[in-house]
């Protein structure tokens, strides 16, 4: 998700560089919140994310793909 909201950081939080790329008004993060949405809740295309923007994303979203959590043991 993208926030302005510039509270306590998340981990993984990226600060976004290019926001008039991602037609964005003001400082903006995407923070590592991950869940479904249905396609009729989304009402418009604002930008798109720079391509430094985008390479940050994806570093932080593997680092955060790769991390284990507990594993039971059957």
């Amino acid at each position: 998700m993208i926030t302005s909201v510039s509270g306590a950081a998340w981990p993984f939080d990226i600060a976004l560089i290019d926001l008039a790329a991602a037609g964005l008004p003001s400082s903006s993060f995407v923070r590592m919140k991950l869940f479904t949405l249905d396609h009729r809740f989304v009402l418009r295309r604002t930008g798109r994310l720079g391509s430094r923007d985008s390479a940050a994303v994806e570093v932080s979203l593997a680092k955060l793909l790769s991390m284990r959590g507990p594993t039971s043991k059957s």
